[in-house]
């Protein structure tokens, strides 16, 4: 009840003419001919009571609003169309219908706040984005923090004592400051407006509360909630120095971070820089209804004339007017295209003008980047291998737990897929350990660091380009190319005999460079040969090689489903683009569903690949659909180009005209799916409006429909149509 009493009052405050319209009932009621003047006729008008004189004067405020919002509507280039609604409102008064002047009136001003309630309606889900945006922020004012050069206060400039990181060196905290007690955290801060941070600044951001502008975290962890940016639905764990996004809401603890963008420049600014483009845009379908709404109105007065000079009774013209709606044409279709932008962005979908709406149902010939978009975007671990006749107790899960823990401090692009099948194993093992297991069987069972919950990581040193090597749970590990990982420390690889199902003794080795390319021939013999699209590293555990760690591009889990719904949905043709070899691009290809594959390319390759296709006759609409991070040449060169990202960058934004920011391939069909139906419940709102309408007219023509009533259904009528169009927002797809 508290909910419908706020709508009726925030309408009543956005559409004034609604309470006045309402109110007037009561005079026309009471009073209507009451005439403390006496007869005094005047010309058209008569001799109105008082009720009917105020129902007059509503008329003449409508009638001079009405024409002042269609003067506004041709200086901003669109037609104005409302001059149905002054004809059939002026028309009742002059043929003295006053109850049908009052009914006209309330149904214009109800019109308004429908329209209003259906618009907001329709971007709730915009709205939403918008209203979550940063205000303030929290700026840490405590001793020894700031930016480096900055006079402190305490007289000194800072020239000396300031390190490079913002922070002055100074006496050690309290422990509860240590300890990252609250209140050691939030009690020296400044609350400013965001616009007002400045890169470097040491910003607080206490539970609950969105991170004002993009940064570094300081704190050693915090877990945020990335729905308002990317639509993840479960809160993300982050640990220090990781990117903390502006438009984040922060969890239970608070979070000290360093901003390295201003407000303006930070990524939730780029989002809502791209939902205020789509809202103020118009689509073309949409501005072809307003040039619909003309022959509309010259058709409404045609009725209207004809049945007024065929009848003789000037009040079958009011009759027919005020059932004469262009609604369904000037409310219907734009707010169904609302309605259909803020269902893509409850989605992770952003759009930069309703024209792409558009263009997506129409969709016909998709391109994919391979890397990063059909496929994830690091190399996955798809199985260990042990060598032959190594001799070893451990197994895979040891292995990779190994691998894992070293490559976490690589850059190399193999190292994260490593570390997180490391991460797995780890788990694997734990859970082994506590179901009663050994973690080693004997006599590794006694290795240093077994049951513990970490590995203890020791001498880490990566050596570009060859490998990484380190100390887990005492043991030296080594990662990496083959000569790296099976090589002794003095970098010479060493040569052994190894004879399957025979461990390796001290007796089977022998030193010297002659054998190592015989060696190295037979250990990859021994471990057999990889698929084109696959790559390996080798791992060695104290000194001596036992295992291959096999990646491969893998692809995305749903992108086989995601192309199987395009082509539920009519897309005739879907092909790849990418600069990989034919070879592994074919095998990818063929796991996700695609025939047409352009391999081995270079970026303007690819744009040529595109450029072909759109320029081609009949050829539809083309859409490129890639990561965002090196694809914007292609993406600006297809009809509609559709980045991929995870919502940490909309950089795309500048040359694709769809941005996904939840990184899922599934928003691909989604987006066209909600393309197609947001126009088809557009086209059906508008076609039922102006059929009903055409069917009163016809029948108020005949006299059938007397213009009390019509001017209720004409309201009928756009209520329909309004509210057929904000099904768009349903989830039917």
């Amino acid at each position: 009840m508290r909910k419908f009493i706020y709508l009726c009052s925030h309408l009543c405050v956005q559409v004034p003419l609604l309470p006045i319209a309402v109110l007037t009932v009561i005079p026309l009621a009471v009073c209507p001919s009451w005439r403390p003047w006496g007869a005094a006729d005047i010309p058209v008008l008569g001799n109105p009571g008082v009720g009917q004189w105020i129902v007059i004067i509503v008329v003449a405020y409508t009638i001079i609003d009405t024409v002042r919002g269609m003067i506004d509507d041709l200086r901003h280039g669109r037609v104005g169309v409302d001059l149905l609604a002054v004809v059939a409102i002026a028309a009742t008064v002059a043929v003295q219908e006053y109850w049908a002047s009052w009914a006209v009136v309330l149904m214009i001003s109800s019109g308004e706040a429908i329209e209003e309630y259906a618009q907001s309606k329709a971007e709730s889900s915009l709205t939403a984005l918008m209203t979550a945006a940063p205000q303030t922020a929290h700026v840490v004012r405590r001793p020894g923090v700031g930016v480096a050069g900055v006079n402190t206060g305490d007289g000194s400039d800072g020239s000396s004592d300031d390190r490079c990181d913002g922070f002055r060196k100074v006496a050690a905290l309290p422990s509860s400051a240590a300890s990252g007690s609250s209140d050691a955290a939030t009690s020296h801060y400044d609350t400013v407006a965001v616009e007002s941070v400045t890169p470097g600044d040491v910003l607080i951001v206490l539970p609950g509360e969105t991170v004002p502008v993009d940064g570094e975290l300081l704190s050693g962890s915090a877990t945020l909630d990335l729905s308002n940016i990317n639509g993840e639905p479960v809160p993300r764990g982050v640990f220090a120095g990781a990117r903390v996004m502006s438009g984040a809401v922060n969890g239970s603890t608070t979070l000290t971070m360093r901003a390295a963008e201003a407000a303006r420049d930070s990524q939730y600014q780029r989002i809502l820089a791209l939902v205020a483009a789509a809202q103020d845009s118009r689509p073309a379908v949409v501005k072809t209804a307003d040039v619909l709404a003309v022959p509309f109105t010259v058709l409404a007065l045609a009725i209207a004339a004809v049945a007024w000079l065929v009848s003789g009774v000037p009040t079958r013209f009011a009759q027919v007017l005020v059932l004469a709606t262009p609604c369904p044409l000037l409310i219907a279709a734009p707010v169904a295209y609302v309605a259909g932008t803020g269902r893509l962005a409850k989605s992770g979908i952003l759009i930069k003008t309703q024209d792409v709406l558009e263009n997506l149902g129409c969709v016909t010939h998709v391109f994919f980047d391979k890397t990063g978009t059909l496929t994830v975007k690091q190399p996955q671990v798809t199985r260990v291998e042990m060598l032959p006749g190594a001799g070893t107790h451990l197994n895979e899960d040891h292995v990779l737990m190994m691998a894992g823990v070293v490559e976490t401090y690589s850059v190399h692009i193999l190292a994260k897929g490593i570390a997180k099948a490391g991460t797995e194993a780890l788990s694997r093992l734990h859970r082994r350990f506590e179901e009663g297991q050994r973690l080693c069987p004997q006599p590794d069972a006694d290795w240093p660091g077994h049951g513990r919950d970490y590995p203890v990581v020791k001498h880490i040193d990566e050596d570009a380009g060859k490998g990484i090597s380190g100390e887990v749970n005492g043991h030296k590990v080594r990662v990496g190319r083959l000569s790296f990982a099976a090589s002794s420390e003095d970098g010479f690889l060493p040569v052994e005999r190894i004879v399957p199902g025979r461990a390796t003794t001290d007796g089977d080795r022998q030193s010297g460079k002659q054998g190592e390319g015989r060696l190295a021939d037979e250990i990859r013999t021994r471990f057999g040969m990889l698929a084109p699209d696959e790559m390996a590293s080798y791992v060695s555990v104290d000194g001596h090689l036992i295992a291959r760690i096999v990646l491969r591009d893998v692809p995305r889990a749903n992108a086989k489903s995601a192309l199987a719904s395009l082509r539920g949905l009519g897309v005739a043709k879907l092909s790849m683009l990418t600069g990989d070899k034919r070879s592994s691009a074919a095998i990818i290809a063929s796991e996700v569903g695609i025939d047409d594959v352009h391999a081995e390319l270079f970026p303007e390759d690819k744009v040529t690949a595109v450029t072909t296709a759109t320029v081609t006759p009949s050829r539809g609409v083309t859409m490129m659909v890639g990561d965002g991070v090196n694809d914007a040449p292609v993406l600006a060169a297809a009809d509609i180009g559709m980045a991929m990202t995870d919502g940490t960058s909309t950089a795309a934004s500048e040359s694709a005209q769809v941005v996904i920011l939840n990184d899922d391939i599934a928003a691909v069909p989604r987006a066209i799916a909600i393309a197609r139906r947001t126009k088809r419940v557009m086209l059906q709102a508008v076609l039922a409006g102006l059929a009903l309408a055409l069917i009163g007219m016809v029948a108020a023509a005949f006299n059938l429909i007397p213009v009390v009533v019509g001017a209720f259904l004409q309201e009928a009528i756009d209520v329909v149509s309004i509210l057929w169009a904000l099904t768009a927002l349903l989830d039917r797809d």
